[in-house]
């Protein structure tokens, strides 16, 4: 009976030593807390989806929380959270025009030419490796196979008559879908532009009409027609300055391949 009790005295002494122990290096080990960190951290939606440019909301709003980060750095966020990390941090919010995904392609099932039939699997990036890169005759266009969709976590881009198209009220310029795209055809435009280029090609006219009833051919009928000097055509390709595009939609008008659209 005394050898029971002598070892039940023993394992309590070991116990409260051991725990003992352990309450002095936690205390010893301890990492600082930043609660300023941990207020921006609550405030984020937690998608982690990166659009930041941050691996994580963690990261962001240790980043925030540091002063190396803008208070409305999250896109999914947007200007509500934005504003209330403001309010924690002490700080105005810095004014950022909103954003959104676009894909510079109009190469749908009626308007692209393809060369044969893919059966494959349904992933732009593994397409893309294979000989031609895909289906179209136009290899820089549209694979129209989904990778972009199955990157976003907002279900704001479907495929719709084989083109990736974004949904502009739910995409929040993550920028997912552009790291994704293997022929690099997606980009952040304002999301309140009026006129967007269609088309990302930039092969020479009569290439772009062998192979899709829709892509630009450098013509630059659409740069003389702009009264405000918002469109250039580059390696043959017309591009819009959105920051100076004023919408009078003149270069839409007379596009012969009507490949500048509304946004």
């Amino acid at each position: 009976m005394g050898s029971v009790i002598l070892a039940a005295v023993i394992i309590a002494a070991t116990g409260l030593l051991v725990g003992l122990l352990l309450g002095i290096a936690a205390e010893k080990f301890k990492v600082p807390v930043d609660e300023k960190e941990l207020a921006v951290r609550d405030c984020l939606p937690g998608n982690n989806c990166g659009g930041c440019g941050y691996a994580g909301c963690d990261a962001l709003a240790k980043a925030i929380a540091n002063n190396e980060a803008a208070v409305n750095a999250c896109p999914v966020g947007g200007s509500s959270v934005g504003n209330k990390i403001a309010a924690i941090m002490g700080k105005a919010v810095e004014d950022k025009e909103p954003e959104v995904a676009y894909v510079k392609c109009s190469g749908t099932c009626d308007k692209a030419s393809v060369k044969y039939n893919y059966y494959g699997i349904d992933d732009c990036v593994k397409a893309s490796m294979i000989p031609g890169r895909g289906d179209k005759k136009c290899a820089t266009g549209c694979l129209g196979l989904g990778s972009c969709t199955k990157e976003c976590q907002f279900d704001a881009i479907h495929v719709i008559g084989g083109i990736a198209v974004v949904d502009k009220e739910k995409c929040v310029a993550c920028g997912k879908c552009i790291a994704i795209c293997p022929n690099h055809l997606i980009e952040l435009v304002p999301k309140k532009a009026v006129y967007t280029v269609a088309c990302s090609s930039t092969a020479k006219g009569m290439e772009v009409k062998n192979s899709c009833e829709a892509g630009c051919i450098g013509c630059g009928i659409c740069a003389k027609q702009c009264e405000a000097n918002a469109i250039t055509v580059e390696n043959n390709i017309a591009r819009i300055d959105q920051s100076k595009c004023t919408g009078c939609g003149k270069c839409a008008a007379k596009c012969p391949q009507k490949v500048i659209v509304q946004h």
